[in-house]
C-alpha cells in the first residue's frame, strides 16, 4: 500500500514578528503579517518584484485577464500581490486553519473581492479543479521546503493551465534542468514538460518562472 504523503508542515520560527509589503498595484506598501506559530516563509520582498516584472514582461501585464491559483499560500504574499495589480481572480489555498483565518483577516480589509480563500488540502484541490475543467492564467507553487511538493504539483499544474499560462516555483535548491545544473543527465519526468522561463537565487531561496514547451 502507498503511503499517504502528508500535509504541509511549517517549522516553528524564531525570533520577533515579521511582515511583508505589497511591492506594487492598488495595495503597494500594505503590510502583510507573518504568523510566528507557522513559521512561514513568505517570499521576500525583492524577490516578489522581480518576479512580477518577470510575469509583466511575458504577458504585457494584462492583469485584467488573469485568473490565478496560489496552491500553498502561506502568508499571501504571492496571491495577494496578483490581487493587488488587478488580476480578475485569485484563489488562495492552505491547510492550516490559522493560516486561512489571517487570509480571510487580509482579504478583508482591502475589500479584495478578486480573492477567494479555501482551506483545503492543495494537491487534492488541484485534482478537484482539473476533474471541473478549471484553468488558470498563472500558478503560484511556493510550499513547505524538503517535502517534494513540487514534485507532485507540477505534473498537477500542467493540466490546470491556460494555453500560454505561466507557473511560478520556489524552491530550496534549483529544479534541475539543463540551464540550471551543474551535474549532466536527463530531465527527471515530472519536469519535462515544462521550459524555464527565468531563474534566480536570492539567499537560500531558488525561484524559476516556467511554461509548458
Amino acid at each position: 500500500m502507498q503511503k499517504k504523503k502528508s500535509a504541509p508542515t511549517y517549522a516553528r520560527r524564531p525570533g520577533p514578528p515579521q511582515q511583508v509589503r505589497i511591492i506594487g498595484g492598488a495595495w503597494k506598501r500594505t503590510p502583510l503579517p507573518v504568523l510566528d506559530a507557522f513559521g512561514l516563509r513568505p517570499t521576500p520582498d525583492r524577490v516578489r518584484e522581480t518576479v512580477f516584472n518577470w510575469i509583466n514582461h511575458q504577458t504585457t501585464g494584462d492583469w485584467d485577464r488573469a485568473d490565478c491559483l496560489d496552491l500553498f499560500a502561506g502568508s499571501g504574499a504571492l496571491g495577494f500581490e496578483a490581487a493587488s495589480r488587478g488580476a480578475r481572480s485569485v484563489t488562495m489555498i492552505d491547510t492550516v486553519g490559522a493560516v486561512v483565518r489571517q487570509l480571510e483577516l487580509i482579504k478583508d480589509k482591502l475589500k479584495a473581492d478578486n480573492v477567494r480563500v479555501l482551506r483545503a488540502d492543495a494537491l487534492a484541490v488541484a485534482r478537484d479543479f482539473i476533474q471541473r475543467g478549471q484553468r488558470f492564467d498563472l500558478i503560484f507553487l511556493d510550499p513547505p521546503y524538503q517535502q517534494d511538493f513540487l514534485v507532485q504539483a507540477l505534473p498537477l499544474c500542467a493540466q490546470l493551465l491556460n494555453e500560454g499560462g505561466l507557473v511560478y516555483a520556489e524552491s530550496g535548491e534549483r529544479l534541475p534542468f539543463p540551464e540550471t545544473s551543474d551535474a549532466a543527465g536527463d530531465v527527471p519526468e515530472w519536469l519535462q514538460p515544462w521550459q524555464l522561463v527565468r531563474a534566480d537565487k536570492a539567499g537560500m531561496v531558488h525561484y524559476h518562472l516556467l511554461k509548458l514547451h
